[in-house]
């Protein structure tokens, strides 16, 4: 039987999602879990991507095979009580056999929260980026509208990146302004590595006047990392919810 779940962590902690040597990993303390679940045997998750060290999620979505017969109801109360405190199951659900957590994701969405207090909020400092400069959001709006549509996205992904295609379509981006703390929330047919953190540097940029907003559709043009903005910090970042057909 095939197992659709959808898990909210605190990235504070994690070297990121996917397993890694020596280090704490979202990925590793799931298998765990589910390793003990099924008294040992080892349980392989997929996600529908992977997410860096300090970057958090909401609506992160796996898969897994299992043959146990617990009822759908009670998988994520059976999994929390095995799981650390900064991952929780929010959802679980049968799958089809055919199920693929990430390549039938259509799209997704991420929220970037900046806390513009002039003094960094001490209850924040982990799950937002504290920019204590005068923003011109207007200009960031403005900004923000020439990504929407099919791209090249080259210029607005890390180096490190290891797909050749890099076109992706940006659906929308909005801003939520909550007192002194704002958020950028955006939704696309999916997102390079960095991308969305590169995005909000480069808005950042314009919000203070580094970039005009005119100049985005060039950047996205050029094809060229160092023509944008500078990688916004992974604690900032959210997953926040994925996309199904269905």
């Amino acid at each position: 039987m095939r197992i659709k779940m959808i898990i909210s962590y605190d990235g504070t902690d994690f070297s990121g999602y996917q397993i890694q040597p020596d280090a704490r990993t979202v990925q590793e303390e799931l298998e765990t879990a589910l390793s003990r679940l099924h008294k040992g045997r080892q349980v392989k998750v997929t996600a529908s991507g992977r997410t860096d060290a300090k970057v958090h999620a909401r609506g992160q979505v796996l898969h897994f095979d299992t043959p146990l017969g617990i009822p759908m109801d009670r998988w994520p109360k059976a999994l929390n009580a095995l799981l650390p405190k900064d991952i929780k199951v929010l959802e679980a659900a049968e799958a089809a056999k055919d199920f693929h957590a990430r390549f039938d994701a259509c799209g997704k969405e991420y929220r970037y929260v900046i806390d513009r207090s002039p003094v960094q909020d001490v209850f924040l400092r982990n799950y937002a980026y504290h920019y204590p400069y005068a923003l011109n959001l207007e200009a960031m709006k403005s900004a923000s509208e020439q990504f929407i549509g099919t791209h090249d996205f080259t210029a607005f992904c890390s180096a490190k990146t290891e797909v050749e295609d890099r076109v992706r379509t940006i659906h929308s981006i909005r801003f939520i302004e909550e007192g002194e703390r704002m958020t950028m929330c955006i939704q696309g047919s999916g997102f390079l590595y960095n991308m969305v953190r590169i995005i909000m540097g480069t808005l950042l940029n314009a919000g203070i006047g580094l970039t005009k907003p005119e100049e985005i559709s060039e950047m996205i043009l050029s094809m060229d990392r160092t023509k944008t903005g500078k990688t916004a910090p992974g604690h900032g970042l959210y997953l926040w919810k994925v996309f199904y057909d269905n």
